[in-house]
């Protein structure tokens, strides 16, 4: 009937992420050179650490790029340490989606995509439009994207969230994650999130 169609399609705009197969985590470009440049860099760092770690306990796969590495540098030990056999992928485009990289999100069937990293209002952005683009759900966590600049990174979350990106935060997406506390892992997710998130200047955005 039309009322379960309006349903269903409301349903499909809720970004819903418990229990979801197709979940990919996609962390863009945090690398070394970006370090003593980028805004509140050691509070996106420690978000993308947790999001790292709740992806691995989730067994979601994890997409890692590396703009132009020659220059800029690998992706910091903090974060490459945690996903030693996952393929790093250099790129020199801003989108993270190479075709090395499609080919990989091919093998396990990518539906909904999670994105952190830098720099918000180029890779993040050009990431997050190619992957609405392509029909896949993305939610950006504003917790773990950051830009030299906090107007760039403020209209870009803004731009994003416009062109049908959900906008959220780590906390908010682990307990979403998990759904229930009876969750098999949630005890290990919970003790990611233990210590609140640092806000990383977004409350002055």
């Amino acid at each position: 009937s039309h009322k379960h169609k309006r349903q269903r399609k409301m349903a499909s705009r809720l970004g819903r992420l418990a229990g979801k197969s197709g979940v990919r985590f996609f962390l863009c470009d945090m690398q070394e050179k970006f370090r003593e440049k980028i805004q509140y860099f050691p509070a996106i760092l420690e978000v993308n650490r947790r999001l790292v770690e709740a992806a691995l306990i989730l067994d979601c796969p994890v997409t890692v790029t590396e703009q132009y590495p020659k220059a800029l540098g690998a992706t910091v030990d903090e974060l490459a340490s945690l996903v030693p056999e996952v393929t790093r992928y250099p790129k020199t485009k801003f989108s993270m989606l190479t075709d090395e990289v499609r080919q990989d999100m091919a093998k396990t069937g990518t539906s909904h995509a999670v994105l952190f990293g830098i720099e918000t209002h180029v890779c993040v952005q050009q990431t997050a439009l190619d992957l609405i683009q392509e029909g896949i759900e993305v939610h950006v966590v504003a917790d773990g994207v950051s830009s030299r600049s906090m107007v760039d990174r403020k209209f870009a979350l803004q731009r994003m969230k416009d062109a049908g990106a959900f906008i959220t935060t780590s906390e908010s997406l682990i307990f979403e994650m998990a759904g229930d506390s009876k969750h098999p892992q949630f005890k290990q997710l919970q003790k990611l999130i233990m210590q609140s998130a640092p806000d990383s200047g977004l409350l002055i955005l």
